[in-house]
């Protein structure tokens, strides 16, 4: 019989993994959201549901940036997401969103690692 060709099967975390490290901004920096005010996202973001948050809320925040992680494209991400927001929650918004999503996000930005790290000590 031959050795079969076949790539290995992939999981469904791998696909999710890959999918999210697609949008990611090339650095951190490129985050330049508002860090005050009302957000209100587009439909291709929130297609039904809640669509305007409000960022001096902390449960308003954590679940404007939960959806925005999830659902958001690159260019989402850097018009709503702020750099510093988003490293001084991710200690508790990382608890929020799917592994596949975190780990995306933990492998290609040091810093959200450390941020991890540094609520822990």
């Amino acid at each position: 019989m031959a050795p079969s060709t076949a790539a290995p099967p992939t999981s469904a975390f791998d696909v999710l993994r890959t999918r999210y490290s697609r949008r990611l901004p090339a650095r951190l920096e490129d985050l330049r959201g508002p860090t005050q005010g009302t957000v209100d996202l587009p439909p291709h973001v929130v297609w039904s549901g809640r669509r305007s948050y409000q960022l001096e809320g902390t449960r308003s925040r954590m679940s404007l940036y939960r959806t925005v992680l999830a659902e958001g494209q690159r260019e989402d991400l850097e018009a709503v997401l702020d750099r510093d927001l988003l490293i001084s929650q991710w200690p508790v918004l990382r608890t929020l969103v799917s592994r596949p999503l975190r780990d995306a996000w933990e492998a290609a930005f040091p810093e959200l690692a450390a941020a991890r790290d540094a609520s822990v000590a």
